[in-house]
């Protein structure tokens, strides 16, 4: 069962009761971020990539993830930073089970982003963070010699989107993968396989399902 606290706004003194989101483990397990009662809540005036996250134990497989930092929005218009205490299992603690890769269920584009970054984190990238240079569509998301792109639209692929990735990545010596929430044309799949760009489409899960064979390849390398 999530948490819950008492919290006041520092801005307009106005009272909230906030309950900490559950997010779904790899393994079903629900996991949600140890709120710390004794730490005041901080108004956000600049967001950072490192301070967006927090490392919870899953209490079912005992696998570590990194987990959305828990905020509140006041109808003031500030937003609440929520303190966690120190790693903590989110959920019950049952029989051990094989560790698996946590998953966010995708409701917002911003689900969507940390979907990808929890699979490129699987695939052994850290240090993820937004592209310095902004794709034509979607979304970049760039770590240490990795490239992707994701793309929270309504419609399906290009090749002229797979093909703008991989000429971004070859100039950035990077290799490079694609995540899509609609999926791809036909020719865009041809494109990315005559050019081994890997294509995911995340399902509303948050599962990155492969959708050509660079892809079930990188999967498969890491499982």
């Amino acid at each position: 069962m999530s948490e819950s606290l008492p919290v006041r706004c520092p801005a307009c003194r106005r009272s909230h009761r906030f309950t900490a989101p559950a997010y779904p483990c790899a393994c079903g397990a629900p996991v949600a971020a140890p709120l710390d009662p004794d730490r005041v809540p901080a108004a956000v005036g600049h967001r950072s990539w490192r301070e967006e996250w927090v490392t919870v134990r899953c209490g079912g497989c005992g696998t570590r993830g990194e987990w959305p930092q828990p905020e509140l929005g006041c109808p003031c218009g500030t937003v609440l930073r929520i303190p966690v205490t120190g790693e903590r299992a989110g959920a019950a603690a049952g029989e051990p089970r094989r560790p698996a890769v946590p998953t966010v269920p995708i409701r917002t584009a911003r689900d969507a982003v940390t979907a990808a970054v929890l699979y490129l984190r699987r695939l052994g990238h850290d240090g993820i963070r937004r592209a310095d240079q902004r794709p034509a569509s979607g979304i970049g998301l760039a770590g240490p010699h990795v490239l992707a792109q994701l793309d929270p639209s309504a419609r399906p692929a290009t090749p002229r989107d797979v093909e703008c990735l991989w000429l971004t990545a070859m100039t950035e010596s990077a290799t490079c993968l694609y995540f899509s929430l609609t999926g791809y044309t036909e020719e865009a799949v041809a494109r990315a396989n005559a050019l081994d760009v890997p294509l995911f489409v995340l399902e509303p899960s948050g599962a990155a399902r492969p959708e050509n064979a660079p892809a079930v390849a990188l999967d498969a390398d890491a499982s």
